[in-house]
């Protein structure tokens, strides 16, 4: 009994330490109570004239996102050039790098839009670190209506020079969004305003963070 209670003691002094930890107790919440985003599979979606099985997620981008969305495409069992529809203003910016590299990874194709349940798509918004999960497809459908929003990303924490930090996270996105295929000329509409700045189509077009502009719905 008293082994047990020893060892009982030292998992929970444990998990005290670990949720102690900054974030940590956003990241537990998110796996194990409450995830930020939500999500849904639509059988076919048509787009760009062709049908495709789509995983459509919405919601603010949490601690935990990237492992959420892992499981919720293992789940969807999407293959290539099917799609991931955004909905979402923003989050964590690290999250959402590596949320757009499993984009890439399974080659994956991305659009701004919600879908119904018959496939019909309704434009939507993507912002902020929602704009990097956007630039993981290999192909990124500009949907019209669909707004992508930018601004200016930083990582401080208290004590942080807000300075450097600035400049290492506009290092960070720079150095993916280039990876992604997409013009630096994103990385200076970044660092523009901390405000949301919305892009015109011509202008992501010209940026290739738009790569296919799409007419429906």
């Amino acid at each position: 009994m008293t082994i047990f209670v020893l060892l009982l003691s030292g998992v929970a002094i444990r998990a005290y330490r670990e949720l102690s930890e900054p974030g940590s107790w956003d990241f537990w919440r998110e796996s194990y109570v409450a995830a930020t985003m939500t999500s849904s599979v639509i059988p076919g979606v048509v787009i760009d004239g062709s049908k495709r099985r789509a995983l459509a997620i919405s919601g603010s981008i949490g601690s935990a996102s990237a492992s959420w969305f892992r499981d919720r495409l293992d789940e969807a069992r999407l293959s290539p050039d099917d799609v991931v529809l955004l909905s979402s203003p923003g989050g964590a910016l690290d999250q959402a790098a590596i949320m757009g590299e499993v984009i890439r990874t399974r080659r994956l194709v991305t659009a701004v839009a919600t879908s119904d349940a018959s496939g019909k798509l309704r434009a939507a918004a993507c912002a902020s670190a929602c704009v990097l999960v956007y630039a993981g497809g290999e192909t990124r459908y500009g949907i019209a209506g669909s707004r992508l929003g930018v601004h200016r990303f930083t990582m401080s924490k208290p004590g942080d020079d807000p300075v450097a930090e600035a400049q290492r996270s506009q290092g960070i996105v720079l150095s993916y969004m280039r990876k992604m295929g997409i013009s630096s000329r994103i990385v200076e509409a970044m660092s523009q305003t901390s405000d949301i700045r919305w892009l015109g189509t011509r202008e992501a077009l010209a940026m290739n963070l738009i790569t296919t502009p799409v007419d429906q719905p």
